[in-house]
């Protein structure tokens, strides 16, 4: 099966600018975004996975890019949420700089291969200098959540 971002994300799941300023109000804010997509989950515990993943190790992974990630039970499958900071936010990144582009990703807890694939494929389109700089600069949340669908599909 081919991992279709489109099927993850939704436009309402996209924060244009984030008014974050700590690690932890980033991934409130981009957890709580799924509310408006009628998800059914605890969100103080997704807050919680989050918070302990991010102690195994900053999902901060350089060039202005987090990728926060956890697995939640009673979750019913996988979503993807995405935020820009226009600031940037300081998130212990690898590389020690702000983060301005950020991927959280939940996923139901027994969805290991799911969970990965989504992981390796977000991991793939940050790689295209060209793709940062289009969500960077992209005007509202339409055009991100476009300029997400049309890259997964280069990658597809």
């Amino acid at each position: 099966m081919v991992m279709d971002i489109k099927e993850l994300i939704a436009k309402e799941y996209i924060i244009e600018d984030l008014k974050s300023k700590t690690k932890r109000e980033v991934l409130v804010e981009l957890a709580e975004v799924f509310k408006r997509g009628d998800i059914e989950a605890d969100y103080d515990a997704m807050i919680e996975v989050l918070l302990e993943r991010e102690k195994l190790g900053s999902t901060g992974i350089g060039d202005g890019i987090a990728i926060p990630h956890g697995k939640l039970a009673g979750l019913e499958k996988l979503i993807i949420s995405f935020g820009r900071s226009r600031e940037g936010v300081g998130f212990d990144s690898l590389d020690g700089n702000p983060v301005y582009i950020f991927f959280l990703l939940m996923a139901p807890e027994n969805s290991a291969g799911q969970h990965l694939k989504a992981l390796a494929k977000i991991s793939r389109m940050l790689k295209d200098r060209d793709f940062r700089k289009g969500l960077t600069e992209a005007e509202s949340p339409e055009e991100m959540y476009n300029l997400i669908i049309e890259k997964d599909k280069t990658l597809s």
